[in-house]
């Protein structure tokens, strides 16, 4: 992280969040907490968050919002959280334009190579959440086949990868648990603090990776 670092937050309603009734744009979900904890903790870089999320947003549509909402605005890091309705619409509108996992890769690709090509942006990759707190829903067996394809562009394009859908999997499947979603879907605030909390592990986690690499270190 540098003096100045700008963050944007790209993604559907799990990312927007409450930020368009938030005066500061930020709303009230993980980037809220991300935002805080990175304000808290690093004063001296004055790092700036800026939260594009939109609800109802498939992967097409932040296709055509990328140059707006994301290129001109030459961040230093782009943190993308997108998948949700493009299986969600599989479930509830399957007569709807549908975007299968193969699209989803092409098009998520063409994106991650924008951003790296005009902006020379970090990019920073979530897997998408879950449909229904229950790790065996039709929705969360659909919801794999678009995680490994977050999986895969991370390892491919060296970005920050957030394996969101498996952290949330595997606290579903611990004995005890609380509540993480109001509807299944959108975060109350304990899905929003394991999303904040699994963002800022794997973020600080490569950052570190990659200086021990750079200078010869063990990572």
């Amino acid at each position: 992280m540098e003096l100045n670092d700008t963050f944007v937050f790209i993604g559907d309603s799990i990312t927007e969040s409450g930020r368009f009734e938030d005066p500061e744009g930020i709303g009230n979900g993980y980037v809220r907490l991300i935002n805080d904890y990175l304000s808290i903790n690093y004063p001296a870089l004055l790092p700036q968050v800026i939260n594009k999320g939109i609800g109802g947003n498939h992967i097409t549509d932040l296709a055509s919002r990328w140059q707006k909402d994301v290129l001109d605005l030459n961040p230093a890091y782009v943190s993308i959280s997108i998948g949700i309705n493009d299986v969600w619409r599989q479930i509830d509108h399957p007569w709807k334009r549908l975007v299968l996992p193969d699209e989803f890769e092409r098009i998520y690709n063409e994106l991650i190579l924008q951003a790296k090509s005009q902006t020379g942006a970090r990019l920073v990759l979530m897997e998408p959440t879950i449909l229904q707190e229950n790790p065996e829903s039709e929705g969360n067996r659909k919801l794999q086949d678009y995680a490994d394809v977050v999986r895969r562009l991370a390892g491919k394009w060296n970005a920050i990868y957030v394996p969101t859908h498996q952290v949330f999997i595997s606290y579903l499947k611990s004995a005890n648990h609380k509540m993480l979603t109001t509807d299944g879907v959108h975060m109350n605030s304990a899905g929003s603090m394991l999303m904040a909390q699994t963002w800022l592990r794997a973020f600080f986690n490569k950052i570190q990776f990659d200086r021990g690499a750079k200078n010869g270190l063990p990572g």
